[in-house]
This record gives structure tokens, C-alpha cells and sequence, in this order.
């Protein structure tokens, strides 16, 4: 379990550290006449990710946090951690959640969700129907980010390489 939510997490810190956070409007068009850029373009693969002309698109990305709510009998806080990994489970297979992992090694942020939707209003719909957030276990910090469109491809990826479902 801990192996898929780390690949999920250095695929993800990857993703940040060589796509960046830059927006369309900083930086100058792509050359689209270009024999590179035509030679590996695909423009349907790009048109179906939703992907703009640097290969990018918008999403929601959420921090989880430590609640307000740490302290509780053991059995509480595992019966909270079990809907809260069927919550991800369900929102990774009706495709609301691109990625999701913890971070380790402790601290006040536990983890990430990367949701498909560009709104924050519907990120925060999704994650307030998770029970460790309603148990005031866990709450979430939400952002739009502007990020690669493959990431849209990563579920589908993870299923194929996890031996496990956590």
C-alpha cells in the first residue's frame, strides 16, 4: 500500500519540480511549425486530456492536514482511516482523483489529493463526503494548479504496475 501512495507521490514531485507552476500567460506560444514538436505532437491524445498548447491544464490540488480532532481511542481513529482509504478508493474510480498519497515521516501535513476538476468548490464537495474530514480528523487546504495533462493518465498507469489495492 505504502509503495503505490509513494510512486504516486515522486511521480507527483516530479511533475512539480520539472513542469512548474508557470501560467500560459508568462510564457511566449510554443513554435507549432516546428519539425520536433510535429513530429511527436498528438493532437487527439492532446484534445482528449483537455490539454492546452503547452501540454498543460488546470486541476485542484488539496495539502490534507492535521484536524483539529487528534484525540481519540485507537479503534476510532483506525475505523476513520479505513472510510477515509475507501473515500479515496471511491473518488480514484468514478475519476474525480487523479493521485493521492501521504507524505512521510510525520508533521502537520499528512498528504495530497490531486483531483480532475479545475473547481475548488467541487474539490471541496469531495472532500468534505470524507470521513476522517467530517470527523475533524483531517482537513484540507485546496488549490488550483496548473499542472501537465498526462496526469489524467496516471490512474490508469497505477493500476497496471500495483499489485495491490489498498
Amino acid at each position: 500500500m505504502m509503495k503505490s501512495f509513494r510512486f504516486a507521490l515522486l511521480l507527483l514531485a516530479l511533475l512539480l519540480f520539472f513542469g512548474g507552476c508557470a501560467s500560459e500567460a508568462e510564457n511566449p506560444a510554443p513554435d507549432s511549425d516546428s519539425a520536433e514538436i510535429a513530429g511527436r505532437f498528438d493532437a487527439a491524445l492532446a484534445e482528449e486530456l483537455g490539454a492546452d498548447a503547452y501540454g498543460m491544464r488546470l486541476y485542484v490540488m488539496a495539502f490534507l492536514k492535521a484536524g483539529p480532532n487528534q484525540q481519540m481511542p485507537a479503534e476510532e481513529a483506525a475505523a476513520l482511516q479505513r472510510g477515509h482509504m475507501a473515500h479515496i478508493r471511491s473518488l480514484s474510480e468514478a475519476g474525480e482523483l487523479i493521485l493521492a498519497g501521504p507524505f512521510v515521516g510525520g508533521g502537520d501535513v499528512r498528504g495530497i489529493f490531486l483531483f480532475e476538476t479545475d473547481s475548488v468548490e467541487r474539490a471541496r464537495e469531495l472532500t468534505a463526503q470524507d470521513p476522517a474530514v467530517a470527523a475533524g480528523r483531517l482537513e484540507m487546504e485546496l488549490h488550483q494548479w496548473y499542472g501537465s495533462a498526462a496526469l489524467l493518465q496516471v490512474p490508469e498507469i497505477h493500476a497496471r504496475i500495483a499489485r495491490e489495492n489498498p
